[in-house]
């Protein structure tokens, strides 16, 4: 333990600087310790003054054995500085934090039926889309994410995981080719995600489930599915894209939009999110979708936790010894020529 007790380097002012002090008042008394000797020396002096001295003609000669009897005082000095250092409990503390969350499972729903190519976002609905759920990804910490995507059918495209580069890089991905079937398949999407999250031992279980149109395919209704998701506990968000009525769409052969009309089942999307004991958002541009996504990331973060860990060792040790060191010293000089000379 005292291996470098020796050591010069614990008396470097880069040393005490680095160090924590447990008793810092003790470091204040450091300075009074020359004026304790400067009291004594002038007690002494005012002593002597008293005494009468006969004193040789001329000047005396100087001796230069009288100047060793500065070094006990000096000695002595350093003793009681080094013991008010180990009394100030010099220390270095190493602490590390640990976070963790208990985490969330979360399953994204992305309708990519071809009316998401409608332009009334930028560029279009599923290009926005794609943009605020990578986004969203960004932001969680330790929640396993997972992708469904839906048009006339619906199939598991990400399973979750904690992966969010793979899972950006999958969402940026997505297009319109990957799903032959045509028609917007809401309950069997809905219902696929919850498949997903069925074993999920996760103590907050989400879906968020973004549709432009009304469900016209698949085998299961949405209230079917919603109610299946409130069976296995997973709280349901909906989020309905795109303006109603005449909608841009692609354009003609001169390079002029064309305009379609438009509906969005809002009733359906509604009720699922009410099954599912979540909300329904409405986004009819850019800016209110990435709210919406921001809304949602907000109310679903799950409590971050932390332990301390704590790893002080002590360094007083090695100043106390270098102390009583000194003052033995000192001790040992006190009946020397040294201190002679101080008497004489």
């Amino acid at each position: 333990m005292y291996e470098n007790i020796l050591s010069l380097d614990w008396f470097l002012p880069s040393t005490l600087k680095g160090f924590d002090w447990e008793n810092p008042f003790y470091l204040y008394l450091i300075a009074g310790v020359p004026f304790l000797f400067l009291l004594r020396w002038l007690l002494r002096y005012r002593v002597r003054q008293k005494l009468d001295v006969a004193l040789p003609e001329g000047r005396l000669k100087a001796d230069w054995s009288t100047l060793l009897r500065f070094i006990p005082p000096f000695i002595l000095s350093l003793a009681i500085a080094l013991m008010l250092i180990a009394l100030a409990r010099p220390q270095k503390t190493n602490e590390q934090v640990e976070q963790w969350t208990e985490g969330i499972d979360i399953m994204l729903i992305l309708d990519i039926s071809h009316s998401m190519k409608i332009e009334d976002f930028v560029p279009n609905r599923l290009e926005a889309a794609k943009k605020v759920a990578a986004k969203f990804i960004d932001g969680r910490v330790q929640d396993r994410i997972g992708l469904v995507i839906f048009s006339g059918e619906a199939i598991s495209y990400a399973p979750l995981t904690t992966d969010y580069t793979l899972l950006k890089n999958l969402v940026k991905d997505i297009d319109f080719n990957m799903i032959d079937k045509n028609g917007t398949a809401i309950g069997l999407a809905l219902g696929v995600a919850i498949n997903r999250m069925s074993e999920s031992d996760a103590k907050s279980k989400v879906a968020i489930l973004l549709s432009d149109g009304e469900n016209t395919a698949g085998s299961i209704d949405p209230k079917t599915a919603a109610e299946l998701a409130y069976g296995y506990g997973v709280k349901v968000y909906t989020i309905g894209v795109g303006k109603e009525g005449r909608v841009p769409y692609g354009t003609d052969m001169f390079g002029r939009p064309k305009y379609i009309e438009q509906h969005l089942d809002e009733t359906a999307l509604r009720e699922i999110a009410k099954i599912g004991k979540g909300k329904y958002f409405r986004a009819t541009n850019n800016k209110a979708l990435a709210k919406i996504f921001d809304r949602i990331d907000n109310y679903e973060k799950a409590e971050i936790k932390e332990t301390r860990y704590k790893d002080t060792k002590d360094f007083y040790q090695y100043y106390l010894i270098w102390g009583l060191i000194f003052f033995l010293m000192w001790m040992a000089l006190k009946s020397t020529f040294m201190t002679n000379a101080l008497e004489d």
